[in-house]
């Protein structure tokens, strides 16, 4: 191959290099075109599964009970007492300001709560107007104690030292969006199930378009609201500490990270870049020409993505950190064997040189590209759109900076001419020498070296969590980090969680077997009142003196809505939800719960008793509106006989491990409360990242080893030797090893960023593997001496090993200055996975080639 393909690159790039470069100017040009349409995505489908039914069911759940995003501003004033005047007045210009934004249904804070214990109202004044705390003759000292110990408020709208308070704007439900991803995903289904025809495939690509569509328009709509109101905020921070928080403002902020951490950190790396090059190979052309070549392959992919609208998402987005490097790495090793060969044959001309150097490394660079191609490809079998898209990014665009690199490298050299004489003050041989000698005499120091980072690295991997707090992505001066430490720690917690009950089994047979009435035939047959069911009347004198339901208390209203019998307002039905609510508040990980069961204390607390189901019945008539919109509505849906629970996790807490909570829950409302599989799901955003990590989990580390195999086939391929191609793959499986371990043993979780380190990793080590046995198997051919192969070896591509590793570790330390903590994680690891790569390449992998002599007998010193 290298001869036909030396013979292809004389005939085109080196015989018209200006045309060569010229094509790839075009090109360049031509991609850059659609730099202005390039988009990133950080919306919560980015980091959902695909056909996730957990996700379907999600939406379902948003569209029954109404919208679940919402965006909190919690509000302290710096003088004074919350309660003072001036302070909730100042309070109301900015619940009512936030009101007013666009997109918003509504702004609810301690203003508008109503209130039950201040002073404590009866049962039958429920379907009345209620206080709110300016209300005339409210106590505020009695209603600041409402707001902290009643049932229906407490840890939810004012802090434990009654200091800080939010305001809550819940965000209009778009049901278009929900219509439109139900219509694409259905398609989507049926076409990886049954298959879709000719007019279907097409209804499935226009209305994938029309979604792509609007989800973008609603995305900018969403960053525009929260720019509005932090605009909205500004003023009031002069008299208040004030911090916003929310999922549109996280994916705003993130968005807003990403974007900044590709142009700081990509113009850093390319910065670094020429400062390398220079500090390296003292030549202006050894600059110039990687640079024009890492850049050219950038710009044409970013272009091309934009041109057909793929975007980049969290979990991709260090892409263009990694490409540059790789594509560098590529120049470098062109460089060090055009710079070799003109050292040893002086006599030759440029043809020859730049010929020579192209024939011997293309199927080194090809295999080195190959094989990463397989490592990343390993993302590919995720069920995560976002990971799937990653892979599929690096594999084209390592692939563009193969062909770009052997196109703008030797049509460069031959424009520029024969280089002058080589400067022979690069002294990187010495060092690369050291490792030779290391390897050669210390061989034994370096196995047992290996073994023990082998055993620690193995103990590293079964530490390794895939659980995290959502927090610990931002750093804590960002308003993102502490905004979410105040709400979990002042207003309940920051991520939601629902759990939906359908009424148990055997209360759905008992109503099918005797009619609608899920309670028996006559729920009052056997009397809980005794004697006189109002002989000690709850209610006053008479409970229907004034009755505000004519002559039968349960008689439908013209203008009220029906009221259909439901298995939740029993006290059977209560009783459970009590139970399941009583555990879920002990949960140290779970900050404000909300249910019916809610409702149903304070009537208890108003009572001073349980309620029997007669009067849970009256109760439940004598709502009004306003009330039964906060307290029942979300937490009720009576045509389905179902009953939501709402909860928040707390991010701030301990350690959050999501999956234990789910499973601790969901053997709880199984064992205690006797529900069948079914009857109980989980719902929100807790659930839907939880199912992510456990998805990477699955299909990243435990198909690690299915990847090694690939690599493993590709090296049977390339070097035609079993004991070669384990001997290669030895290094490989310790760099990966080392890295995933450390991480364990750091206690750094895998998340949806540092999971594509073992890819990385394993790429980053193949490809020093296979340009060190290539240029080793070269060497040896010469006198058949490993040890003599080993020091030249380690004079030649040794060196180009060694730039490439320091680029790289250098280059992605910039990293670590990034806002969000996965980029800073994602620099330092492929840091650690380069120098352990290094280090495998440089004395494990020589250290077996002497020890195995896979090669043959070789030739006796």
């Amino acid at each position: 191959m290298p001869s036909l393909f030396s013979q292809f690159m004389q005939a085109t790039v080196l015989r018209y290099p200006r045309s060569a470069l010229l094509a790839v100017a075009v090109l360049t040009l031509a991609m850059a075109a659609g730099l202005s349409h390039f988009k990133i995505d950080a919306s919560a489908d980015s980091l959902t599964l695909e056909h996730d039914e957990a996700l379907n069911y999600y939406r379902e759940v948003a569209g029954r009970y109404g919208s679940s995003d919402f965006l909190v501003v919690t509000f302290q004033p710096k003088q004074g007492d919350l309660f003072d005047d001036a302070n909730l007045a100042l309070l109301g210009e900015l619940r009512d300001e936030l009101a007013a934004i666009d997109g918003i249904t509504g702004a609810v804070s301690i203003l508008d709560l109503p209130l039950l214990f201040s002073p404590k109202v009866a049962i039958g004044d429920l379907s009345q107007p209620l206080n709110t705390l300016l209300s005339e003759g409210v106590e505020r000292s009695q209603a600041r104690r409402e707001f902290l110990t009643s049932p229906l408020y407490r840890n939810l709208i004012l802090s434990p030292d009654g200091t800080t308070t939010g305001v809550l704007a819940t965000l209009a439900l778009d049901r278009r969006y929900l219509e439109l991803v139900g219509e694409r995903d259905a398609l989507r289904l049926q076409r990886d199930t049954t298959g879709l025809s000719a007019s279907e495939q097409l209804q499935l690509e226009q209305v994938s378009r029309e979604f792509l569509d609007y989800r973008t328009a609603k995305a900018e709509r969403d960053k525009l609201r929260v720019a509005r109101v932090r605009d909205m905020m500004a003023p009031y921070r002069e008299r208040a500490t004030i911090f916003l928080g929310g999922p549109d403002m996280i994916t705003a902020d993130m968005i807003d990270f990403i974007r900044s951490d590709l142009v700081v950190f990509g113009s850093g790396i390319l910065l670094f870049i020429i400062l390398t090059m220079a500090a390296i190979f003292r030549r202006w052309r050894w600059v110039v020409l990687p640079l024009l070549t890492c850049t050219a392959t950038l710009v044409t992919m970013l272009g091309f993505l934009a041109w057909i609208d793929w975007r980049l998402t969290v979990i991709s987005s260090n892409f263009v950190s990694l490409l540059l490097i790789i594509t560098l790495a590529l120049t470098i090793h062109l460089v060090v064997r055009y710079r070799e060969l003109h050292q040893q044959q002086s006599d030759w001309s440029q043809l020859q040189l730049v010929a020579t150097t192209v024939s011997s490394m293309a199927l080194p660079c090809l295999y080195t590209v190959l094989t990463t191609i397989v490592a990343f490809a390993s993302l590919v079998v995720s069920d995560i759109r976002p990971v799937i898209d990653f892979g599929w990014m690096m594999t084209i665009g390592i692939s563009v900076a193969l062909v770009l690199t052997f196109v703008v490298m030797p049509a460069g050299m031959m424009l520029l001419g024969r280089e002058a004489d080589i400067d022979d003050s690069d002294n990187s041989a010495s060092i690369t020498l050291r490792f030779a000698r290391l390897s050669e005499r210390r061989g034994g120091a370096v196995l047992l070296v290996s073994a023990l980072l082998a055993v620690l690295s193995g103990y590293g991997i079964s530490q390794l969590q895939v659980e995290n707090r959502f927090i610990d992505y931002f750093r804590s001066d960002t308003e993102i980090y502490r905004g979410m430490e105040v709400i979990d720690s002042a207003l309940g917690g920051t991520t939601p969680l629902d759990i939906v009950l359908q009424a148990p089994a055997f209360v759905s047979e008992q109503a099918a077997s005797s009619g609608s009435d899920p309670f028996g035939e006559d729920p009052f047959g056997e009397d809980p009142f005794g004697e006189d069911p109002f002989g000690e009347d709850p209610f006053g004198e008479d409970p229907f003196a004034d009755d505000p339901f004519a002559d039968d208390p349960f008689a439908e209203t013209s203008d009220a809505p029906a009221l259909i019998e439901s298995y939740w307002f029993s006290r059977s039905g209560l009783a459970d939800l009590e139970k399941l609510h009583s555990f879920l508040e002990a949960q140290p990980e779970i900050g404000v719960v909300s249910s019916l069961a809610t409702l149903n204390r304070v009537a208890e607390a108003l009572l001073g008793r349980q309620l029997n189901d007669f009067e849970i019945a009256f109760m439940r008539k004598s709502l009004s509106d306003e009330i039964y919109q906060q307290g029942v509505a979300p937490y009720l849906d009576e045509q389905r006989n179902e009953a939501r629970i709402q909860l928040r996790a707390m991010e701030t807490q301990g350690q959050l491990k999501r999956a234990e909570l789910l499973a601790r829950i969901d053997q709880f409302i199984t064992d205690e409360l006797g529900y069948r599989n079914g009857e109980a799901q989980f719902t929100g955003l807790l659930v839907l990242y939880n199912n992510m990590l456990q998805s990477l989990f699955k299909s990243q580390i435990l198909t690690l080893g299915a990847v090694f195999v690939g690599i493993v086939a590709m090296f049977l391929i390339l070097f035609r030797s079993l004991s070669i191609s384990l001997i290669a793959i030895v290094p490989n499986f310790l760099a990966a090893g080392i890295v995933l371990g450390g991480m364990g043993l750091a206690r750094i979780p895998l998340d949806m960023m540092t999971i594509t380190i073992a890819a990385i990793t394993v790429g980053i080590g193949v490809d020093h593997a296979i340009h060190y046995i290539t240029r080793f198997k070269r060497e040896f051919a010469v006198d058949g001496d490993y040890t003599a192969t080993l020091y030249r070896a380690h004079a030649s591509i040794g060196r180009a090993l060694f730039y490439t590793a320091i680029t790289i570790i250098i280059g992605f330390s910039i990293l670590a200055f990034s806002n969000f903590i996965p980029s800073v994680y994602f620099g330092l690891l492929t840091g650690l996975a380069m120098i352990a790569a290094l280090f495998g390449s440089m004395t494990l992998l020589p250290k077996l080639l002497l020890l195995f002599k896979p090669l043959g007998p070789g030739t006796p010193r």
